[in-house]
């Protein structure tokens, strides 16, 4: 997370993470801070994560990016390293408007880490670079 988000959203992810460590549950008091601190996301991402939807894609290397398996079917490309999504919402509603410090995508890419939910994928340098070229094409 290091860095990308506020340092209250932050906090709430750390102590996420310890407290599921400790004791393999997410206590109410922290759902409803997801819900104050992420808004309409928190839900959304927490039912990504439920579903396994979240794939940590690494390389050789060690590039990583995530592969999250939307709702509607799509899979979209989220980098935790600069918080960005490759979803028409992230666009929309974090960049263009500002409504919102993430999408659900990210955001599930986050709570996964943290309640260790991720898949994780190993592909070599050259299927790396398509999956990251492809979602350029797609945008462009």
């Amino acid at each position: 997370m290091g860095g990308t988000l506020p340092a209250v959203a932050e906090e709430l992810l750390k102590e996420l993470r310890r407290v599921f460590q400790e004791t393999a549950q997410v206590p109410d008091d922290l759902l409803l801070g997801l819900k104050f601190i992420f808004g309409p996301a928190a839900v959304p991402a927490l039912d990504l994560v439920d579903h396994r939807s979240v794939t940590r894609v690494v390389s050789p290397s060690g590039r990583t990016a995530y592969q999250v398996l939307g709702t509607s079917g799509k899979l979209y490309t989220c980098y935790s390293s600069c918080h960005f999504c490759t979803c028409p919402a992230f666009g929309f509603t974090v960049l263009q408007k500002s409504e919102s410090l993430l999408c659900k995508h990210i955001l599930a890419v986050y709570l996964s880490q943290a309640l260790g939910a991720c898949q994780e994928l190993t592909v070599s340098e050259e299927q790396l670079t398509n999956i990251l070229l492809a979602e350029e094409e797609e945008e462009g």
